[in-house]
């Protein structure tokens, strides 16, 4: 195949002593032997071949030694037996100067400034250089500098950290005609020294009732606008009795310490604590313990503070109070493991103008419930003003109220779970109960219910009660004599937990119903059997099915008696009728 065009062909100089042109090698001929491309490089000004020796890796480059001439129009001829392709350039080598990289990169520090020097091989090249300075979080700054015909160059690099390592490097270009930057040099790493530690440390405490005094944990931590400025870090903490003017006490600690327990009488006292590195001390940071008001929390009046519930959102616990314009700060503590001890206090602190903050902790787990204290700082002096509680997300209560008390009625059933508890044991705030009730056989549609469809599609009646402290509830309008199936669930703002068990009940059968089927049978019954029984004697006394001859007026006669029995004479009574039954009586009478 003939050659391709030599692409990308540019000439340039690093020292004004040598210029070297450069273009891309181009795809592979299938040439070989005496056939492969060849090149020759021509400049049209002198009518000259270029006097350089070409070779090609991955790309082709000729280099030779630059005489007077400053303008040049160069170009590479490649051609093989199958045809030859050419590319010029055309330009002033003053105008194309590529230096070498800087090196033996050196240099000297201070608490905040970075002297650093290096040398360049390009003598008699006036060059612009920039040196790139890295920090320790990968945040770049450029800094420019003038470099001098000298052997070597320095930047001064200002407004630096103390004892904090940055990494350099410089790359240079021409300072007149500038065409392109050199290579980086090498990184060099160095350190800033020591310096006074600049800011203060945010501290908090954590005070609880002692025997003739109080135990006062105290908390230190960087401040974000801290600075240890060393690298050998301690602290240092000093408490003194504000009433009394007795001698102050201090204690150090290590760095591998962020807390200390000491023990305090009720006066008032004012703890400062104090970093400390190879230099100097920071400036303190002051905090106030009041004298002792029997109040752990520092409140200074004797009302008692209100617990206010709030709510979890997607990233942590939403926290607003009302701003009060004597405050300098607010702070705010709540600790990460609340049913631990120690429970890991944590703190935060805002300014004056905040009156609301999400406070978030990789701590914070669904169905905990967190204590969040909010405090007012006047002066160091911290005044609890608010107490929140809640939950990063509600769960559902854990266990169903155990039904302790049940009374029956015919239409009525009586529930109570007074020992259910709603404090913080739960994993979330018990807002109420349902109280759920169906018949065994069928389906419930009682008056005043709302209907639960469960999975298997069967109808449950649903009461609510929406006060948490009431544990107590009557379902009315039940049937009597029947078999109930009935649970109690307690409910949260995570929701309850599904309806696995039931407790069974039977109705007892009305008694009014009872007096009223009395009234209805057994006094009916009476009734007719009294009735029966008068009728039976005045049938008897008034249609009798044999006469008594005592009541007959055949024996109203005068009366004839043989002993205790009235005897008729025939002679005394004429009969209406006489029939004889049969002779043989007719005979004997």
């Amino acid at each position: 195949e003939p050659p391709d065009t030599p692409n990308d062909f540019s000439c340039q100089t690093e020292d004004m002593r040598v210029a070297t042109c450069t273009w891309s090698k181009g795809g592979d001929t299938y040439l070989y032997g005496d056939n492969l491309p060849k090149y020759t490089l021509f400049e049209e000004f002198s009518k000259e071949m270029v006097p350089c020796t070409v070779s090609c890796s991955k790309q082709c480059l000729c280099s030779w030694a630059i005489g007077q001439q400053r303008v040049y129009n160069i170009t590479v001829t490649v051609e093989n037996p199958l045809g030859k392709k050419t590319a010029s350039d055309m330009f002033d080598i003053t105008h194309r100067v590529y230096p070498a990289a800087p090196f033996q990169l050196w240099g000297q520090a201070t608490d905040t400034e970075i002297a650093l020097y290096w040398k360049h091989p390009n003598k008699g090249i006036e060059l612009f250089c920039q040196t790139q300075v890295t920090t320790p979080d990968w945040k770049v700054e450029l800094h420019n500098s003038s470099d001098t015909h000298h052997h070597y160059a320095s930047i001064t690099l200002g407004g630096l950290q103390p004892y904090t390592e940055y990494r350099v490097r410089v790359h240079c270009g021409a300072a007149k005609h500038f065409w392109r930057w050199s290579e980086w040099s090498k990184a060099l790493t160095i350190r800033t020294k020591e310096s006074t530690p600049s800011g203060e440390l945010d501290i908090w405490r954590e005070i609880t009732p002692g025997v003739g005094g109080r135990n006062v944990t105290l908390f230190w931590k960087q401040a974000d606008t801290f600075q240890a400025n060393g690298g050998s870090i301690s602290y240092e903490v000093t408490w003194e009795n504000l009433e009394d003017g007795s001698k102050s006490e201090s204690i150090s600690f290590s760095s591998v310490y962020n807390r200390t327990r000491i023990f305090l009488d009720n006066h008032s006292y004012r703890i400062t604590v104090k970093a400390k590195n190879n230099v100097n001390y920071s400036l303190p940071s002051a905090l106030i313990i009041p004298r002792s008001t029997g109040n752990s929390r520092g409140i200074f009046s004797t009302e008692e503070l209100k617990e206010e519930q709030v709510n979890g959102v997607d990233h942590g616990v939403f926290l607003s109070w009302e701003p009060r314009d004597m405050y300098d700060s607010y702070i705010i503590d709540w600790c990460n493991f609340p049913r631990l001890q120690p429970c890991d206090l944590q703190w935060k602190r805002f300014g004056p103008n905040t009156s609301s903050a999400l406070i978030s902790s990789a701590a914070f787990v669904p169905g905990v419930r967190y204590n969040f204290h909010i405090y007012g700082s006047v002066a160091n002096r911290p005044f609890l003003l608010e107490k929140k509680t809640g939950y990063f997300r509600e769960l559902p209560p854990l266990f169903d109220p155990v039904v302790e008390k049940i009374e029956l009625t015919f239409n009525a059933v009586a529930l109570s779970w007074d020992s259910y508890p709603t404090n913080e044991s739960q994993p979330g705030f018990v807002r109420g109960y349902h109280v759920y009730l169906s018949p065994v056989q069928e389906d419930c549609s009682l008056e005043g219910s709302k209907k639960h469809v469960l999975q298997d599609d069967s109808v449950l009646c649903k009461y609510t009660i929406e006060n948490p402290e009431v544990k107590r509830y009557t379902v009315k309008h039940l049937l009597p004599n029947t078999k109930y199936k009935l649970v109690v669930k307690a409910y949260s703002g995570g929701g309850e937990t599904p309806i696995v068990n039931f407790i069974y009940i039977d109705t007892p059968l009305n008694s009014n119903m009872l007096y009223l089927l009395a009234l209805l049978v057994i006094v009916p019954s009476l009734a007719a059997a009294l009735c029966c029984w008068k009728m039976k004697r005045v049938k008897e006394c008034c249609c009798p099915i044999i006469p008594s001859p005592n009541k007959s007026k055949v024996l109203s006669f005068k009366e004839f008696k043989v002993g205790s029995e009235k005897i008729l004479k025939i002679s005394d009574c004429i009969p209406d009728m006489l029939a004889v039954d049969n002779k043989a009586e007719a005979q004997k009478l």
